[in-house]
């Protein structure tokens, strides 16, 4: 079974952020979540593009570590790396690999901390 447009769904129905980036820090994929929270730095726009653009030098500096890290056993596949106070969420990088266990990318992870508000099976609210 191709499971590929399950996966997209799934990411695409995530309500929190989720850019994708191949090896070589390209942008590959953006959610919606992650269209509409980076539109003012170029949303949609910005696949294909280098994530080091959207970061400063420190910062790129710790995701190349980050990502040598991962690379440096199939073990090494999650990492915290900070709390976001104003949005109450940990924040993580996690590896991406293929069937065979071969790094091909990454993503950030957002767990956000507050309690869902919306009721139980409430058919009449929307949450995404």
């Amino acid at each position: 079974m191709e499971l590929s447009k399950y996966m997209k769904s799934i990411i695409d129905m995530d309500r929190a952020a989720v850019v994708i980036c191949d090896l070589n820090h390209n942008i590959i994929y953006m959610n919606p979540s992650a269209v509409k929270r980076y539109e003012k730095s170029g949303g949609a726009d910005l696949i294909g593009k280098s994530l080091f653009n959207c970061h400063n030098e420190q910062s790129n500096a710790i995701i190349k570590n980050v990502v040598a890290w991962f690379g440096e056993s199939t073990d090494h596949n999650m990492i915290y790396t900070y709390y976001n106070e104003k949005e109450n969420k940990d924040v993580y990088m996690v590896a991406l690999r293929d069937n065979d266990n071969t790094l091909i990318g990454y993503y950030e992870k957002h767990e956000y901390r507050n309690r869902e508000t919306a009721k139980l099976y409430d058919f009449e609210q929307s949450l995404i």
